[in-house]
């Protein structure tokens, strides 16, 4: 593949994908983010307690918050122990606002649910890659090689499907054949584009937002489908069209490097046969 072929399919993957940007949220979107604001942020020192008791726990909610979920807490499992802050309103005569006249008076025991330990309407989820990367896998894995950076596969990264962390790039195990060329794409854009003192000059919208449209458009190029997944994945992340405009050109040089580099390994496989 030439750098003019390279640079012309990565100008009409990011065109559609600016159009989808432009386009607001999907209705996959929507509907996640409706879901996912009804799970409350637990402090620190919850998370823990949490961890320490449910180590495998992914989303957790009380009983009723489940129920408006349409979701149901099986018989017999045991609620994970949090610590609940009690706040009571401050007795006065003074008019005062909810801020000034609420205070806390300490903390009580509750207990959270894991999705794990319920059943009904299944979570939404995100739309994701679909199709056969057929053998970009491997190239794929060797321009990764080539570039020495490790790359290893890991449970412990869960909820995440992939995590870079300098050199080295750990994926979740066993993901659809599609979705782990995507996700290895999006974390090899993070390698070469965010180490280094770039990473201190660029906002996280704008890492995310890159690394994505990384992958959306080595992932067109080869035929996959990503539909609605990498518009979501970059609005999810605080990122929109303007963004996306603002890094345009780096996005296009470490495509079409990502895509030259695949094909270069395919015709060193050819080499071979």
């Amino acid at each position: 593949m030439t750098t003019d072929q390279a640079k012309s399919l990565s100008e009409t993957a990011i065109a559609k994908l600016m159009d989808a940007l432009e386009s607001g949220q999907s209705e996959a979107l929507k509907t996640y983010l409706s879901v996912m604001s009804r799970f409350h942020r637990y402090s620190w020192g919850n998370i823990l307690l949490i961890y320490s008791q449910c180590p495998d726990a992914t989303h957790v909610a009380g009983f009723h918050t489940w129920l408006k979920m349409r979701r149901f807490v099986r018989k017999g499992e045991k609620g994970i122990v949090i610590l609940a802050p009690m706040v009571g309103r401050k007795k006065s005569d003074d008019e005062l606002t909810e801020d000034e006249g609420t205070r806390l008076f300490g903390f009580r025991a509750a207990h959270v649910f894991d999705v794990s330990q319920t059943d009904g309407e299944p979570l939404p989820e995100f739309a994701t890659v679909s199709g056969d990367p057929r053998e970009h896998n491997d190239r794929l894995s060797h321009f990764v090689a080539s570039q020495n950076i490790a790359l290893e596969y890991s449970d412990s990264i869960f909820p995440a499907k992939g995590t870079s962390s300098g050199r080295k790039i750990t994926l979740l195990p066993a993901l659809p054949s599609a979705e782990h060329f995507a996700v290895l794409v999006h974390e090899v854009a993070h390698e070469l584009l965010h180490r280094g003192e770039r990473r201190k000059e660029t906002s996280h919208a704008v890492r995310e937002t890159e690394a994505e449209a990384v992958a959306y458009v080595v992932c067109s190029a080869i035929g996959l489908d990503s539909n609605t997944s990498s518009s979501d994945y970059i609005q999810l992340h605080r990122g929109d069209q303007v963004t996306l405009a603002e890094s345009l050109a780096l996005i296009q040089q470490t495509a079409s490097a990502v895509l030259q580099a695949i094909d270069v390994e395919a015709e060193k496989t050819d080499s071979f046969a």
